[in-house]
């Protein structure tokens, strides 16, 4: 049975970790839906000046229930999912039917803390963003890849495979995950 991914993009992601997580999901099998979170276009110009075409906008997923919903870091990029108020619905929703959600990069501590996503939860993002949950409920852990519950957090570009590669283990379990990876010649 196919899972429902869905993976909102902005100008200003981090074009690595987007591709990535759309990539080896639908490498699992996964129906990933890319949505872009701009107002009224497709196109996203990432972080590094790379264009990537979205299936459709936000507005169309607000209806749909998603296995998992996993968002790229980058900056402006997270501050663009962090302001879209249909992304930000569907991962309260998320969190709330405890289905799957991810971030990576500066995702965790852009978009997920400030709306409440990552309360009482372990959590990694970026090095340089880990002091966002500094005296908070929020417990920063320095590590690669965090799964707390039906949270899951990465650090960065460097971490992109791995995280996807958890998200796949998460969906499919971890001989899906084996098999996505060793094609990929991933240890």
């Amino acid at each position: 049975m196919s899972k429902i991914v869905l993976a909102p993009i902005a100008d200003g992601v981090e074009e690595i970790e987007a591709v990535a997580i759309i990539d080896i999901l639908r490498r699992a099998g996964a129906d990933v839906t890319v949505a872009s979170v701009m107002k009224e276009r497709l196109e996203v110009t990432a972080s590094r000046g790379v264009k990537l075409v979205a299936d459709c906008s936000i507005n169309e997923c607000i209806d749909v229930r998603y296995d998992l919903i996993a968002l790229p870091g980058g900056m402006p990029g997270a501050q663009h999912l962090h302001d879209s108020k249909e992304l930000i619905q569907l991962l309260k929703n998320q969190n709330r039917e405890g289905k799957l959600y991810a971030a990576i990069c500066a995702a965790p501590a852009i978009v997920l803390y400030p709306h409440g996503l990552l309360f009482r939860r372990r959590a990694t993002c970026h090095p340089g963003r880990i002091n966002t949950f500094e005296n908070s409920d929020t417990e920063a852990v320095n590590a690669r890849v965090v799964v707390d519950g039906n949270c899951i957090t990465s650090q960065g570009p460097g971490t992109a495979i791995e995280f996807s590669l958890k998200l796949v283990e998460l969906l499919f379990g971890p001989e899906k995950a084996k098999e996505v990876a060793d094609p990929m010649v991933v240890t």
